[in-house]
């Protein structure tokens, strides 16, 4: 029988790293004053997830509406790859680090599937050895600048498996490690041969 190609899968905020990274992105654009000033509106809106009234997705595209709307394209990105560089190494996890190594000593494809902005999570998973990243997308105009909409949906739950298989085709073609540590991954890690919720193996361990 011939053995099928590896893929492993890891989400970035809170697998990767230690927690969620899009405050600390807002914060270095905006400081805190400018993200308080800019939450107020958000009070309802926030308020509303907490009581589970308003879906997290439209949530959190209200927020990059509120504090990304304007900037050019670009101008985000460069600002993606400055965090990429600076700040986020700080926020990863050398375990996490320790088992992309080990995937990659494997000849594993490896792969970053994250519901947070690709401005920044790309260009920092390209710099740490991932072979492919797929994140949320912004929508921008014809003037080059950032909407603060998706392009597309979130890169959360159930977009996280259709954003794979369009990558990889037949999911039954590949073999699938999966990391993943919540609810927005628990589609993915359905779908998975070898699937680790809240735990990273060391890094010479196998499946």
């Amino acid at each position: 029988m011939i053995a099928r190609p590896v893929v492993a899968v890891f989400d970035f905020d809170g697998t990767l790293t230690y927690r969620d990274t899009l405050l600390p992105f807002l914060l270095r654009l905006h400081g805190w004053g400018g993200v308080i000033r800019g939450a107020l509106p958000l009070l309802p809106t926030l308020g509303g997830v907490a009581l589970r009234l308003v879906p997290r997705d439209v949530a959190k595209e209200r927020v990059l509406i509120r504090f990304l709307a304007g900037l050019s394209d670009a101008e985000l990105r460069r600002l993606g790859a400055d965090y990429a560089r600076q700040d986020i190494p700080r926020q990863v996890r050398p375990q996490a680090l320790a088992r992309l190594a080990w995937h990659r000593r494997q000849g594993h494809r490896c792969v970053v599937v994250s519901a947070s902005i690709e401005h920044y999570v790309a260009p920092w998973a390209r710099a740490a050895g991932f072979d492919d990243v797929l994140a949320t997308r912004l929508a921008v105009d014809e003037a080059g600048r950032v909407s603060g909409r998706y392009d597309g949906a979130n890169c959360y739950g159930a977009e996280k498996v259709r954003r794979l298989q369009q990558l990889l085709g037949t999911m039954a073609d590949v073999e699938i490690y999966a990391y993943g540590d919540s609810r927005g991954d628990r589609e993915l890690l359905a779908l998975a041969d070898h699937a680790y919720y809240r735990t990273m193996p060391g890094e010479g361990d196998g499946a």
